[in-house]
């Protein structure tokens, strides 16, 4: 089952690749898109329903917690992959885009998906290759256009996630170090399964280091300030299908591993260690995003700071740890890897039809364009944690799981935190959809576009109303991995 999921979007990108024509590429990249997607609800289905799968000699692994991002990942993809045969079928009618960069993006795009599935169902040092991978093929895609803007932003993004990257790889290092003094060889010690089971008796000084290096590391490539830098530029440079893909889903993605060795390294050291990091990173995440989201004129830029906030939340929530903080963050990953995206759709839709990404030219988007208007607005709210949207019932989790931990300075902080963000950023989007709309500005951009966004509007909005009781029981298997005695 991993084997054929991993497959279906290498083959996606390999045929989008070598074929000749906008359709043929359009086509494929919707049924290797649907591929994906039902080939990771079965690898989903699989693990709750018979645990743990290992295969291709202990290299190929996925338990609760890869299946809960293979879920996330797939979902996404699927819906940018839908939203963008809109976005770029309207960049080749218009000559900002021509065939042979189309068989570009669509093979990229597959192939970042590859890379973002694989590191959720691979072993400790296949998920530092896989990272890696994913900085490694969306660099391209960030650059696609040719811009002087985008091409800095690239280099920027591969500077940054690299030194990274070195960092998370020392980190790996110690760890796999560590786990060869257990286990007296170096059998096991790169499995997540063997690395669990013993990761009391690692040498505790040895994982501190370890895990600074990692959270320094991935955190990185996750956003946390104060290693955040490369996101505002990127997330504003690429194009907004790829914008929705780094944010939505390469941030997890990231977060995930550092949340992997959290696990192993909390039981030798004790949680307050690892909690402690975890929440002072969240808290200046989400306290560095609160000026420049205020003052911000770039509304791309914008969005991207409000990532940087949203994976400090998660990191406080898992800070804050036990059942209800590690449950919180979970459940924010998956709402924001669904808001995200639709606030980068619209704010696509936008950019193509206004021709700018400054907040202060754009107005009357729900007159101008009524669906992604009405759409950007909801998204605003939903994004900012209003009710009854899911992240206001992720938020509520982690706030609550803060005071009932006793962790109440840090809580209270977040609150405000999140109060003048809402603020601030709602000004912003309220004052795009609303008002009067340029008089060259009619109509959307495509249906394929709108379809897109619809699709992810429900489980935005679900979760705020209703939490399935499948996912709930997802997220309570994946508590049951990560939460240290």
């Amino acid at each position: 089952m991993i084997k054929y999921l991993l497959l279906a979007p290498v083959l996606t990108g390999i045929l989008c690749l070598i074929s000749k024509k906008q359709k043929q590429i359009e086509i494929i990249n919707l049924l290797g898109s649907v591929a994906t997607l039902l080939l990771g609800l079965a690898l989903v289905i699989s693990v709750f329903q018979d645990g743990v799968i290992v295969t291709w000699k202990d290299v190929l692994f996925a338990d609760a917690f890869s299946a809960y991002l293979v879920l996330i990942v797939s979902l996404v993809g699927f819906a940018t992959s839908v939203y963008s045969v809109g976005y770029m079928g309207y960049e080749i009618k218009h000559g900002a885009m021509d065939l042979k960069r189309l068989r570009l993006y669509y093979c990229l795009f597959h192939i970042f998906m590859f890379s973002m599935l694989l590191v959720g169902v691979t072993n400790i040092l296949g998920l530092w290759i896989a990272i890696e991978l994913t900085t490694l093929v969306s660099a391209p895609l960030i650059i696609l256009y040719s811009k002087k803007s985008s091409v800095e932003a690239a280099w920027k993004y591969l500077i940054i996630c690299t030194v990274g990257i070195t960092f998370a790889l020392f980190g790996t290092i110690l760890t796999y170090y560590a786990a060869v003094q257990v286990f007296d060889g170096s059998e096991g010690a790169i499995d997540w399964l063997s690395l669990v089971s013993v990761a009391d008796q690692f040498d505790p000084v040895l994982m501190k280091i370890a895990f600074i290096f990692v959270l320094i590391g991935y955190g990185t490539k996750a956003g946390l300030a104060p290693m955040h830098t490369w996101l505002p530029d990127a997330h504003s440079e690429a194009p907004s299908p790829v914008s929705a893909m780094l944010s939505g889903v390469l941030l997890n993605c990231a977060m995930y591993a550092i949340i992997r060795f959290r696990t192993l390294t909390a039981p030798s050291t004790g949680t307050e260690f690892t909690s402690n990091l975890m929440i002072a990173f969240g808290l200046l995440s989400v306290g560095i995003a609160v000026p420049f989201i205020i003052l911000q004129k770039d509304y791309k830029r914008l969005l991207a700071y409000s990532s940087v906030e949203h994976m400090g939340i998660i990191a406080i929530g898992i800070g804050f740890g036990g059942i209800l903080g590690i449950s919180g963050a979970l459940l924010h990953m998956f709402n924001h890897a669904m808001t995200k995206p639709l606030m980068f759709f619209g704010a696509g839709n936008v950019l193509l039809k206004y021709g700018t990404k400054e907040i202060d030219k754009v107005s009357g988007v729900v007159r101008s364009m009524p669906f992604t208007g009405t759409m950007l607005l909801l998204g605003g709210l939903a994004i900012t944690g209003a009710p009854p949207f899911g992240i206001f019932i992720s938020e509520f989790m982690v706030l609550a799981a803060g005071f009932s931990q006793g962790n109440i300075i840090s809580t209270v902080l977040v609150l405000l935190f999140i109060i003048m963000i809402f603020a601030g950023f709602f000004s912003h989007i309220s004052r795009m959809a609303l008002g009067t709309p340029n008089s060259d500005v009619r109509g959307e951009v495509s249906r394929w576009t709108l379809g897109a966004m619809a699709l992810l509007m429900v489980f935005v909005l679900v979760p705020g109303l209703y939490i399935p009781p499948q996912l709930y029981e997802m997220i309570m298997k994946v508590v049951e991995v990560l939460v240290v005695p």
